[in-house]
C-alpha cells in the first residue's frame, strides 16, 4: 500500500525548492504526495522564520492537526526548515504530537531519521552536518519547463534584523561541476529555465569568474533557453554580473534586488553595510547595460528609530528606481538578532507607513503592466491557466501571462500579443 505524505512550505522560494527535494527525497522511500493532510501518513510542515509570529504559525498549525493525531494515532507529524532550525528541542516540549525536528541542512537525513521516528523514537536533527547535503539528495525528476537550483546557501551579512545566518548558517558554494551537471540533467527532462536560487546568490563562488561565469557557462547549455537567479545583494554586485545582463540574451531583463530602506541612517542601523546613492548609481549601471531590466526588491518600515523622515527617503528611492514589483514588510523583531532589542516604532505608525509604500509600489506595478498591452512578448508556458481552456506562463519579465489555448503548449516559448493588463497579471494572445 502506498504511503502519502502531505508538505505545507511556507516562506521563500527557497524553502519551496527545498520541499520539493523532501518530497522527492521520501518518493524513494515508497512515499506518494497529497494535497490533503486529511490523507497523509506523514504531514512535514516546512517551515520559515523571517517574520514575526512565525513559530506561533507553526504551533497553530500544529494544534489544528490534533483531531487528525487523535482520529489516527499512526499519523506521524515532522518540523523541518528554520524555525526547526532555530527552536529545536523546544518544539517537541511544546508540541508534544510532534515526532520529528529536521533543519534545513540536515534534510538529506530523512530516510535515517524517519526509520528512527518509525522505532518510536522523539527525533530533533539541526546540526550543520559537514558534507554536502545535494551530493546526498535523489537525481530529480521534474515534468515542468521550469526549475529551481540551488547553487549557493547561508548568508555572511549579518543585517541587524535577520535570522539567515543564524538559522541556515555560513555561505557555502556548490562546486560549478556539480550545478552544470544538474542543469543539464533538468535540461535532458524538458526543463526550459532554470532560477538559480541562494540566500545570497552574486555572492556565489564556486569558480573563477563569480555569479556572471556561472550564468555565462550555463547559457553553452544547449536546450537550456532562459537563466534566472534570486536572491541577491547589492554589496556582491560586481561589474561582471553587470555586464553580463547586456551580454548574455539567455540571461532574463529581471533582477530581485533588495535595498530595504532608502534612509542610509537607516541602512547603517540595519548594519547593510550599502547606502542609497550607491543603490542608485548601481541601478543606473544595471539598466545601462539591459535598458529593458525590469526590477523588484524588498523593504522594511517601521524599523527601530525609522523617522517620518527616514521613511520619505524611501518612498524617493521608490520614485527614483521605478520597481515593476516588491515584497514590503512591517519591520518585526526575530529573536536573537541584533534589532530585536531597540524600541520600535509605534504599531499603527509602521502599518500606515507600510499602506503608503505599498500604494506606490502597486501603482508602478499596475504602470508596468500597462505599458506591456500592445507588445508581443515571448512567453514560456507552463502550466493551465485559471479558467477552461486557458494556458499560464511567464514573460521575459516575470510577468504572468495567460492566453486560450491547449496544453500542448506547455514547455513552448511563444510570441504573445498582450491584450489586457490585470492587477497581477496579462491576458493575450499567440501572435502569428
Amino acid at each position: 500500500m502506498t504511503k502519502k505524505l502531505f508538505v505545507k512550505t511556507y516562506g521563500c522560494q527557497m524553502n519551496v525548492h527545498d520541499g520539493e527535494r523532501m518530497a522527492e527525497l521520501l518518493a524513494g522511500q515508497g512515499y506518494e504526495q497529497t494535497d490533503k493532510a486529511e490523507e497523509a501518513d506523514i504531514v512535514l510542515l516546512n517551515t520559515c522564520h523571517i517574520r514575526e509570529k512565525a513559530a506561533e504559525k507553526v504551533y497553530s498549525d500544529i494544534g489544528r492537526l490534533r483531531p487528525l493525531r487523535a482520529a489516527r494515532p499512526d499519523l506521524r507529524i515532522a518540523v523541518a526548515g528554520c524555525v526547526a532550525q532555530a527552536e529545536g528541542e523546544e518544539i517537541l516540549a511544546r508540541a508534544p504530537m510532534v515526532d520529528l525536528v529536521v533543519g534545513p541542512q540536515s534534510y538529506h537525513n530523512l530516510p535515517r531519521l524517519m526509520a528512527r521516528m518509525e522505532a518510536g523514537e522523539k527525533v530533533v536533527e539541526t546540526e550543520f552536518p559537514p558534507e554536502d547535503k545535494f551530493d546526498h539528495l535523489p537525481t530529480r525528476r521534474l515534468r515542468a519547463p521550469t526549475a529551481f537550483l540551488t547553487v549557493q546557501e547561508g548568508c555572511d551579512k549579518f543585517c541587524a534584523f535577520c535570522v539567515v545566518p543564524y538559522t541556515r548558517g555560513a555561505e557555502v558554494s556548490r562546486p560549478a561541476e556539480r550545478i552544470l551537471s544538474e542543469a543539464r540533467a533538468l535540461v535532458a527532462q524538458g526543463v526550459r529555465e532554470i532560477t538559480l536560487l541562494g540566500q545570497n546568490v552574486n555572492a556565489w563562488h564556486g569558480a573563477d569568474g563569480g555569479l556572471a561565469a556561472l550564468v555565462r557557462a550555463l547559457a553553452a547549455t544547449e536546450g537550456l533557453d532562459r537563466i534566472r537567479y534570486t536572491t541577491s545583494h547589492p554589496n556582491d554586485m560586481d561589474e561582471a554580473l553587470v555586464a553580463a545582463h547586456g551580454e548574455e540574451p539567455k540571461l532574463m531583463p529581471f533582477l530581485h534586488l533588495p535595498v530595504q530602506s532608502g534612509s542610509d541612517r537607516v541602512l547603517k542601523a540595519m548594519n547593510r553595510r550599502h547606502e542609497a546613492e550607491g543603490y542608485l548609481r548601481l541601478v543606473e549601471r544595471l539598466r545601462a547595460a539591459r535598458p529593458d531590466l525590469a526590477l523588484s526588491s524588498d523593504f522594511i518600515v517601521g524599523f527601530p528609530g525609522e523617522t517620518e523622515e527616514d521613511f520619505r527617503a524611501t518612498l524617493g528611492l521608490v520614485e527614483a528606481v521605478r520597481f515593476a514589483s516588491a515584497f514590503t514588510f512591517a519591520y518585526s523583531p526575530r529573536p536573537g538578532t541584533p534589532a530585536a532589542g531597540r524600541p520600535g516604532v509605534p504599531e499603527e505608525v509602521a502599518h500606515d507607513r507600510l499602506l503608503r509604500l505599498q500604494a506606490v509600489i502597486a501603482r508602478q506595478q499596475r504602470e508596468a503592466q500597462e505599458a506591456v498591452v500592445g507588445q508581443v512578448v515571448p512567453v514560456l508556458f507552463e502550466k493551465p491557466g485559471r479558467m477552461p481552456g486557458q494556458m499560464a506562463g511567464k514573460s521575459e519579465h516575470l510577468m504572468a501571462v495567460a492566453v486560450d489555448g491547449p496544453e500542448s503548449l506547455r514547455g513552448e516559448i511563444r510570441p504573445v500579443r498582450v491584450t489586457a493588463a490585470f492587477q497581477n497579471s496579462l491576458g493575450g494572445e499567440i501572435a502569428a
